[in-house]
C-alpha cells in the first residue's frame, strides 16, 4: 500500500462502532480509499504485473448473483467491502485484493490522486443516477468531501450551473474554489420552506434538473423535493442519523420527480480515473493533511477535532515516503 485516505465512515466506525446495519463486533482494520504498488500477482492475472501503480476499488462482489450479472454489483448481497464489518480495510503496509478491482494509474496521476478515485467514484455514480447532461442546473446540499466530488463530477459531465449549500463558510469557500457557480450558507434554524425560498432567490426562479443530498438530513430531502423541476431527479447520497423521514411526496408524485438512492458505485472507477487523467477534475485541492502510518492515530484525531479544517487526510503507508 502507498496512500490511504480517511473517510467519514472510517471515523464513524472508530467512534461509534457501527453505521446503520453494519456493526463492528470484533477488531477491524479500517481504511478503504487507497492506492498502491503491485508486489505480486496470481498466476492467472494478465493485465497487471509487479511494479504497476493502481487505484483500488475496495469492494469485491460474488460475480454470480443477478445484480452482478446485470452490472449492478454494488448491490451484491455477498459483497466483501474493505473496512465494512466483518471485513478488514487496507490501512496497512501490504494488502491482498482481487486483481479485477485494481485499476492501473495513468502516468500523469500520482498515488494521492489514485486514492481519491474512491470518493470521486461516489460523485460519478450519483451523477449517473441523476442522468446529468450538458447544460443541466444542479443543486448539491453539503460541501464536505462527497458534496465537493459530486459537484465536480456534475460539472465534468456537462452541468451548466451548480449551486452548493453548507452551514460553514470555510467549506463553501472551497466549493467556490473548485468550481461551484453559486453558494448558499444555510442557517441550521431554517426549515425546508425557508431553505427552498433562499435557493429559488439565488437561481432567480429557475428550477434544478437534479438535486443531490450529501447530508442525510430530512429537511434537506424535503427541500430538494420542493425545488426540483417537474420530471427531475433527487439523489440521496448521505446516510445520516435520520433513517425515518417524513417527506412531501404528493407534490413530487404530481411533478414526476424521481427520488433515487445510491449505494457506493458500480463500473465508475474508469470514468473517475479518466476525469482526473484528462484534468477535467482536479482532486488535489481536496488534500489538506499528510501523515505517516505511524502517526495514523494522530491523523484520525485531527479529523475528529477538525484541526486545520480537514477535507481529505492522506496517510502514507510506504515507510519510504518523504514530505515534499
Amino acid at each position: 500500500m502507498e496512500v490511504v485516505g480517511i473517510c467519514g465512515s472510517d471515523v464513524h466506525y472508530l467512534t461509534h462502532g457501527k453505521i446503520g446495519p453494519f456493526v463492528v463486533e470484533k477488531p477491524m482494520v479500517i481504511g478503504h480509499e487507497a492506492a498502491g504498488t503491485v508486489v505480486k500477482c496470481g498466476k492467472d492475472v494478465k493485465h497487471l504485473q509487479p511494479g504497476d501503480r493502481v487505484a483500488i476499488e475496495p469492494g469485491c462482489p460474488c460475480r454470480m448473483c443477478d445484480f452482478c450479472k446485470t452490472g449492478k454489483y454494488n448491490l451484491c448481497p455477498d459483497m466483501k467491502f474493505c473496512a465494512t464489518p466483518p471485513y478488514d480495510g487496507n490501512l496497512c503496509r501490504f494488502y491482498v485484493h482481487d486483481a479485477d478491482f485494481c485499476f492501473k494509474l495513468p502516468c500523469n496521476m500520482d498515488f494521492e490522486e489514485g486514492t481519491l478515485i474512491e470518493p470521486l467514484a461516489v460523485g460519478v455514480h450519483a451523477c449517473k443516477r441523476a442522468s446529468v447532461k450538458i447544460g443541466d442546473l444542479c443543486v448539491v446540499f453539503g460541501s464536505g468531501p462527497i458534496g465537493l466530488v459530486t459537484m465536480m463530477s456534475a460539472k465534468a459531465m456537462g452541468a451548466g450551473k451548480v449551486l452548493v449549500t453548507d452551514v460553514l463558510d470555510v467549506k463553501l469557500e472551497k466549493a467556490k474554489q473548485l468550481g461551484a457557480d453559486y453558494i448558499l450558507k444555510v442557517d441550521p434554524s431554517w426549515n425546508d420552506e425557508k431553505t427552498a425560498k433562499e435557493i429559488q432567490s439565488i437561481l432567480r426562479g429557475a428550477e434544478p434538473d437534479s438535486c443531490f443530498d450529501c447530508t442525510g438530513g430530512e429537511i434537506i430531502v424535503r427541500t430538494a423535493l420542493q425545488i426540483t423541476k417537474a420530471g427531475g431527479v433527487v439523489v440521496v447520497i448521505g446516510m445520516g442519523a435520520e433513517f425515518d423521514m417524513k417527506l412531501p411526496l404528493a407534490n413530487s408524485v404530481m411533478k414526476e420527480v424521481d427520488l433515487r438512492g445510491i449505494f457506493r458505485y458500480a463500473n465508475d472507477y474508469p470514468t473517475a480515473i479518466e476525469m482526473v487523467r484528462s484534468r477535467r477534475v482536479n482532486v488535489k485541492p481536496l488534500i489538506t493533511h499528510h501523515f505517516t502510518l505511524e502517526d495514523a492515530i494522530k491523523a484520525f484525531e485531527t479529523h475528529i477535532k477538525k484541526e486545520g479544517d480537514p477535507i481529505k487526510i492522506m496517510i502514507h503507508t510506504n515507510p519510504n515516503w518523504k514530505p515534499t
